[in-house]
């Protein structure tokens, strides 16, 4: 993928699955929502599988252990080993490790995924910050962890103790709508020291080296949700992404995108790794997708024709993005995005 500024997402003659060796996936939004599978999610993953395509789960939740999520995925549909899937429980664990000496002890804020992974690293995970701890390690820990976990991660790291953090997304999707994810938990501990976590998680490169280490993906596509995790962390890597529309990000954010959060292609869900997607060509003042032409003026972006919803959305990306070149399209979208049904 080139770093230069994407200003419309590109075009495949042929099935994602087909041009990609693996799939980067993430879950929560993109596979499941709320322990559900999402509409379509299952059907594509099989179809994309059988035609040759490695599936590999990538997720910045380090609650769950690779076993568990991939016995959820079984029972989802989905057949899965635990060795496809690749958590920010692991990456931080290999970043803990090269920094601390083997064996050290860790104070875990989190729960059972990050305890194990640490566990794999030769690391010996407390519960306390008097038990010495080498490194404070925070992941997610669920709804219900105890407030108590805060204040041992505070007292370890105002005393010095290296602090590192699975990942830092705010939120997290759940069956009952947007949650607090883990990084609205480091910035309780990040309040209450002043200090600053190295980080792990998506889109940082530790993860990603993660994921390369463990599937051997040659010509990967990351596949997300988040612009800010998912498809930022394809651009840092240097790497195609696919966002789908089933999760956090809605359209209003992804015309509004920055260069860093622009993926290389757009669909409503997964369905999009079995098709082709269709070009996006300049027409006039404005650009063409399917039946749609949208153009950006001074009154803000317009959609005019008809067709499907995600070829629309397409060329309301590229009016918008080649507007706002390498910043940030603040341009009104709202009536040209009510015209479509997403």
């Amino acid at each position: 993928m080139s770093q230069g500024v994407r200003t419309r997402p590109e075009g495949s003659g042929r099935p994602l699955s087909e041009v990609y060796d693996t799939a980067l996936l993430d879950l929560d939004g993109v596979v499941y929502a709320g322990g559900s599978a999402i509409a379509h999610a299952v059907d594509s993953l099989e179809a994309a599988r059988e035609g040759g395509m490695r599936l590999a789960y990538v997720t910045n939740n380090a609650l769950r252990t690779p076993d568990a999520v991939a016995g959820h995925l079984t029972e989802l549909g989905i057949a899965t080993e635990a060795g496809d899937v690749i958590t920010s429980a692991q990456a931080v664990a290999r970043l803990v490790s090269e920094q601390v000496p083997a064996g050290a002890r860790v104070l875990v804020i989190g729960g059972e995924g990050l305890r194990v992974a640490l566990g794999e690293r030769g690391l010996v995970p407390v519960e306390s910050a008097d038990d010495d701890p080498a490194a404070v390690v925070q992941g997610y820990g669920g709804p219900d962890l105890p407030w108590g976990r805060f204040a041992e991660a505070s007292y370890a790291v105002r005393r010095g103790v290296p602090w590192f953090a699975s990942n830092t997304d705010l939120t997290i999707p759940s069956g009952r709508g947007i949650a607090p994810g883990n990084g609205a938990a480091v910035e309780v501990v990040r309040i209450a020291t002043g200090a600053e976590p190295q980080v792990a998680g998506k889109p940082l490169p530790p993860m990603h080296r993660e994921t390369i280490i463990r599937t051997g993906a040659e010509r990967p596509l990351v596949v997300g949700d988040r612009l800010d995790t998912d498809i930022e962390g394809a651009f840092h890597g240097e790497v195609d992404s696919l966002l789908v529309l089933t999760g956090v990000t809605d359209a209003a954010q992804l015309l509004a995108a920055p260069p860093r959060h622009r993926p290389t292609y757009v669909d409503a869900d997964l369905r999009g790794l079995l098709t082709g997607q269709p070009e996006v060509t300049a027409e006039g003042d404005g650009f063409r997708c399917g039946g749609w032409t949208a153009t950006a003026g001074t009154g803000g972006l317009t959609l005019e024709g008809d067709g499907a919803a995600p070829d629309g959305l397409r060329a309301l990306c590229a009016a918008a993005w080649t507007a706002a070149g390498d910043g940030a399209c603040e341009l009104d979208a709202g009536k040209a995005l009510a015209r479509l049904e997403l």
